[in-house]
């Protein structure tokens, strides 16, 4: 339920099913599903809901189904309950119309969060959702003990690292060269996937470039003098890298991304072309070059 695209949506899929709380539809699902997976366990993710207006939001009224035990007979109530059908919540911490926009709403995912762990006595955990980009993000959304943990999306496609650097609590500097590793992987990876005549080549590059219109965002932690810290949403101003490798792989343009997918697949054909699908539309109106604290960052965004 945590999908915000529009085809998904127009399906009645999606985010959409955040709508369908009164009709039983989602009993249906989360029924259906439930009973078809037996001994494996089914995990839920939802949006805080649909529209903008908090007033509208029901992601609280869901985690109270999952985990409440049925009190009413009526099987489209909303006191009826989902417990022991759910095995785990994820909430993304902003609305359906929010998309990717605005900083998550760790408040609301804490006052779910502790929803949860009263309802259901600790049995069924949330997992909060939305804009972890380093350890002290983490740190601070789990310090409450009503988040069990996060799930990390965009982050670490930005830094595949970021699981070691919650893990050891520690920023990690990582070279040009070593990103480069990474690459070079994940095009040995697509190879074997897709093939290595040209169309699995072309396949393998176009979504190695739909990689780098993520990872380009990356500003290496070694550049980065107090108090300017890396922020997932702010757009990094531009600067020059400790090598001229560095400096490409921050660059914004496709043209520079097809020139680092050569380094591991030859040029493209001359009718070979790419257009991003994810624009960096998630970034606040203000960047890291004009920000002097992060209080600043949280009043604009």
């Amino acid at each position: 339920m945590g999908c915000p695209i529009e085809g998904v949506c127009a399906k009645g899929a999606g985010s959409t099913l955040l709508t369908q709380l009164k009709t039983g539809k989602l009993e249906k699902i989360i029924d259906a599903a439930s009973s078809s997976l037996r001994k494996i366990p089914l995990t839920i993710k939802i949006r805080m809901g649909y529209h903008d207006r908090k007033q509208q939001w029901n992601a609280h009224d869901i985690v109270n189904r999952c985990c409440s035990a049925s009190s009413s007979t009526s099987r489209d109530s909303l006191n009826a309950g989902w417990l022991g059908k759910v095995a785990a919540i994820t909430l993304h911490g902003r609305t359906r119309a929010q998309r990717y926009s605005r900083l998550a709403d760790w408040e609301y995912i804490d006052e779910c969060g502790k929803i949860a762990k009263t309802v259901s006595n600790s049995a069924v955990p949330l997992i909060g959702n939305g804009d972890v980009y380093t350890f002290e993000d983490y740190n601070a959304h789990v310090e409450s003990g009503n988040v069990a943990t996060c799930m990390i999306g965009r982050g670490a496609i930005i830094k595949p690292w970021l699981f070691q650097e919650i893990k050891e609590q520690r920023h990690i500097d990582v070279s040009s060269s070593e990103r480069l590793e990474y690459f070079a992987e994940f095009c040995k990876y697509g190879i074997e996937h897709w093939g290595s005549d040209a169309i699995g080549v072309e396949k393998t590059r176009t979504f190695l470039c739909e990689w780098m219109s993520y990872t380009h965002r990356y500003v290496p932690v070694g550049l980065l003098e107090h108090p300017s810290v890396q922020k997932m949403h702010l757009r990094p101003q531009r600067y020059f890298g400790r090598d001229d490798m560095e400096t490409l792989l921050a660059s914004d343009k496709v043209e520079d991304w097809i020139k680092v997918s050569e380094m591991f697949l030859g040029k493209p054909k001359d009718n070979w072309t790419f257009v991003p699908k994810h624009k960096s539309n998630s970034y606040v109106a203000i960047n890291s070059n004009t920000v002097t604290s992060w209080e600043e960052v949280d009043a604009q965004g």
